[in-house]
């Protein structure tokens, strides 16, 4: 019986998420299931993180503008008036 090598779509696969991990350190870029694993949490964490960033900007934004004295205030205020709140958020971006 002759020897059967796998399919070069397999390797293609591969080759493409290696391309994502290369500055990736020790087995995190070299083998294949760790590999897959580390790109969907690193995808997770750029997503997730994004959010926050955002959301630190505002508050940060708050503070510089002197809009924000207390946090448990603003957090009030979006709860009981979330317009009002959407108003000062959209007067300091702008």
């Amino acid at each position: 019986m002759t020897r059967i090598k796998r399919g070069y779509i397999a390797q293609k696969r591969r080759t493409k998420i290696r391309l994502f991990t290369l500055s990736f350190r020790g087995a995190h870029s070299r083998l294949t299931r760790t590999i897959s694993q580390r790109k969907i949490k690193a995808l997770v964490s750029a997503n997730r993180d994004r959010d926050r960033k955002k959301r630190g900007n505002l508050l940060y934004n708050m503070y510089k503008g002197q809009f924000l004295r207390n946090r448990k205030i603003v957090a009030q205020m979006g709860i009981l008036k979330g317009n009002c709140l959407l108003m000062i958020a959209n007067e300091i971006i702008t």
